[in-house]
């Protein structure tokens, strides 16, 4: 059992394998745990930048990866079978069967085989065992879903239970749609509605800084009316 990992010379000369076409073998060390001693390929070097278990090693059906320290380059003929020696059979000498002299041999009284006495047993046909009664679970109500949705710049919330509709789509301000989504506590969702609101908020910027643009040439051109008179 190999009881060091790989160096940055074998991890180079496992990545120049792998460029050709091989895949090497290798043993894991002591620090892969119970599969220490075994042997596996490795099939793929991903990048180490993003994780340390960057050795993907095929093990039986598994590809599966790991760290250069949990594995070593196999030494040669680590992994072959052995092939056990064929055991040719011993035929057993043959022993000549010896007549046996009966005149020699005294007479064995024959026991007088008696026959065995059948006695009639009635068979009583025991009644089979009575199944217990299913008891009805009381049916429980019916699930409540709570959909808050995003569409053509508005928020809107929706209530159903079961296929009842309990409250249809009614519309939100973006606050109140932000302090539900935090009570969820989802990273991924709330980066999402952030973005949305985000989004938005630029756009109304743009639009108030577009209006005040258009409000500022009409109050100059009020303004030269008014001169005018």
């Amino acid at each position: 059992m190999a009881g060091q990992g790989l160096s940055d010379d074998e991890v180079q000369g496992i990545r120049e394998a792998l460029a050709a076409g091989r895949k090497p073998k290798v043993v894991f060390t002591a620090s892969a745990g119970q599969i220490a001693g075994q042997v596996g390929q490795v099939v793929e070097l991903t990048d180490p930048a993003v994780s340390d278990e960057f050795v993907v090693v095929r093990f039986g059906r598994d590809e599966l990866p790991f760290s250069p320290a949990d594995v070593a380059v196999a030494p040669r003929g680590a992994g072959r079978r052995v092939v056990e020696p064929k055991v040719e059979s011993v035929e057993e000498p043959v022993v000549p069967v010896v007549p046996e002299f009966v005149l020699d041999t005294p007479r064995v009284p024959v026991a007088r085989r008696e026959e065995p006495r059948v006695e009639s047993e009635q068979q009583v046909e025991k009644p089979a065992p009575r199944r217990p009664a299913k008891v009805a679970k009381p049916k429980g109500p019916a699930g409540l879903t709570v959909t808050l949705a995003y569409a053509d710049g508005e928020w809107t919330v929706a209530a159903q239970q079961g296929v009842k509709a309990l409250a249809k789509p009614y519309v939100v301000k973006p606050a109140e749609a932000l302090r539900m989504v935090a009570l969820v506590d989802v990273p991924g969702v709330q980066e999402a509605v952030e973005q949305i609101l985000s989004a938005e908020r630029s756009e109304a910027e743009q639009q108030a800084e577009k209006l005040r643009a258009e409000l500022a040439e009409i109050e100059a051109r009020l303004a030269e009316l008014r001169e005018a008179r």
